[in-house]
């Protein structure tokens, strides 16, 4: 190799790098919820030690798209007790005292009447009766009213529980997809600090041999060729470093930004995920485990009760509906003696004439449920489709860690070899150079490997509806829990 070719490689490798550092960072609280948070744990001195419990725990209190998913759900509840209302007696107690004027005329008492009541009003009196009166009046009363029967609003009733079912599977699904957001990004950033790791290792090495090559060629034992290429490839190793300085930075302050804490902490990940094979799991098992356990799965089951609650909803408002008013009370002059009044009241509404809007309502509502149940159709088909591809992502990616950790063994035993053979005098450093390189390419390759084998599994985990409680378990390897046989029992709204 050249001189001049080793350095247009090494130009090459520099605009890489830079282009690499000008990009700017894809994860946007603006464009997707789950990259931000509401609030920020205000930073403390020195560095915090953060593990992976840690994070998922910030994550599920502080990231933002799971908060509007609470609240979307704390609106379904509202919602439900709302229309619960309609159904409930109310009773009101009202009270009232004050001067008021009556009009006698416009109550029916004419001048012509009073002769009917000589007894009470005598005709030197009825003259000048006065047909405006006050009077200073005092009264109490109690109000009670209900619907005793409405089939339809009762079917509202239970369609708007079964939405509020709905919005806490959404918020169960939610928390599940931040889990994984914060799990992906953690076990990013560990691959980021194994890659600069390894990159600092190799620059070590890389100054050793430059020390030695200049050496060498002060002593004239070897050409300024071999100085020239060691030179080289020290300072492209430091464009290395300083690219996987600023990746790591990068990310801490994504993972940072996800669970709610300040940039300006200094954290260290202090949970090492390795290498961990996971038994396997036939498609038959993943199914069943996934329609027992997806939230997203048992939202649309729920979306599909509502839909036909509010399609009988829709029926039912032909029915008649029954209601009863009644009130008890006191009435009198104040200061004057009381008397008791009451009503007690009972009314069918049926509905007449109104054919056009109950036809539209029920066209509606079957158009509705007609969605919700394609999209259940669909979501089984989609759920297929990420099981078999999450298995055989997991497969892949177990067999990558396999191969790219024996090119790993396999370069240091070359570099080994190949530094041997330089410092012993037998031949000059560009073997080295070249060994190194497939060195360092290995073990991005192994860093690489193993986080996408680590992802799988969370991605496994995902599409089975068991992250937010098994993600360690599949993290750490060994045997997931036993397969559901039938679906989860419905909570009522929420926990």
């Amino acid at each position: 190799m050249s001189v001049s070719r080793i350095v247009v490689s090494a130009l090459l490798g520099c605009l890489g790098t830079v282009g690499a550092v000008a990009q700017s960072n894809p994860n946007n609280s603006a464009t997707n919820p789950y990259y931000g948070s509401v609030q920020a744990v205000a930073a403390t001195p020195g560095v915090k030690q953060l593990s992976l419990d840690d994070a998922m725990r910030m994550g599920i209190e502080n990231n933002l798209a799971l908060t509007e998913a609470r609240e979307n759900q704390k609106t379904a509840q509202a919602q439900a007790s709302q229309t619960l209302n309609l159904l409930l007696p109310n009773l009101d107690v009202t009270g009232s005292t004050g001067i008021q004027q009556f009009n006698l005329e416009a109550q029916g008492f004419r001048p012509g009447l009073l002769s009917s009541f000589a007894s009470v009003v005598p005709p030197s009196e009825a003259a000048n009766f006065p047909f405006l009166v006050k009077v200073d009046l005092t009264q109490g009363q109690a109000n009670l009213s209900q619907t005793l029967f409405n089939w339809a609003g009762w079917d509202l009733y239970r369609a708007m529980k079964s939405s509020a079912k709905s919005a806490y599977y959404n918020a169960q699904s939610s928390r599940g997809l931040v889990i994984l957001n914060v799990g992906t990004i953690y076990l990013q950033t560990l691959a980021d600090g194994a890659q600069l790791d390894y990159a600092r290792s190799l620059m070590k090495t890389d100054e050793t041999l430059l020390y030695q090559a200049v050496e060498e060629h002060k002593a004239g034992t070897a050409a300024n060729l071999d100085e020239l290429r060691a030179r080289v490839q020290y300072q492209t190793q430091q464009l290395a470093v300083i690219n996987a300085e600023n990746t790591l930075e990068k990310d801490e302050i994504t993972l940072k930004r996800e669970i709610g804490m300040d940039p300006k902490q200094q954290i260290q990940l202090t949970d090492a995920v390795p290498f961990a094979d996971l038994s396997a799991l036939s498609i038959e098992d993943a199914r069943r485990e996934a329609y027992g356990s997806r939230q997203d799965y048992q939202s649309m089951l729920q979306q599909i009760r509502t839909g036909e609650l509010e399609r009988k909803a829709a029926k039912h408002e032909r029915f008649p509906t029954l209601n009863f008013k009644g009130n008890y009370g006191v009435t009198g002059i104040t200061g004057g003696p009381f008397h008791g009044t009451f009503v007690a009241a009972g009314s069918i509404d049926l509905p007449i004439f109104q054919e056009g809007k109950f036809r539209g309502d029920r066209d509606v509502a079957e158009a509705q449920l007609e969605s919700f149940q394609a999209q259940l159709a669909d979501l089984r088909n989609k759920i297929d489709q990420q099981l078999r591809d999450s298995l055989l992502d997991l497969q892949t990616a177990a067999d990558l860690v396999r191969v790219a950790r024996s090119n790993v063994d396999l370069s240091t035993t070359a570099l080994e070899q190949s530094t041997d053979r330089f410092q012993a005098g037998v031949d000059d450093n560009l073997p080295v150079v070249q060994a190194q390189s497939t060195l360092a390419q290995a073990q991005a390759q192994y860093v690489s490997s193993v986080r996408q084998f680590n992802q799988a599994k969370l991605g496994l985990a995902r599409n089975l509806g068991i992250v937010d409680t098994q993600y360690k378990t599949y993290l750490q390897g060994g045997v997931p829990p036993a397969v559901k046989s039938k679906q989860t029992d419905q909570p009522q709204g929420g926990r």
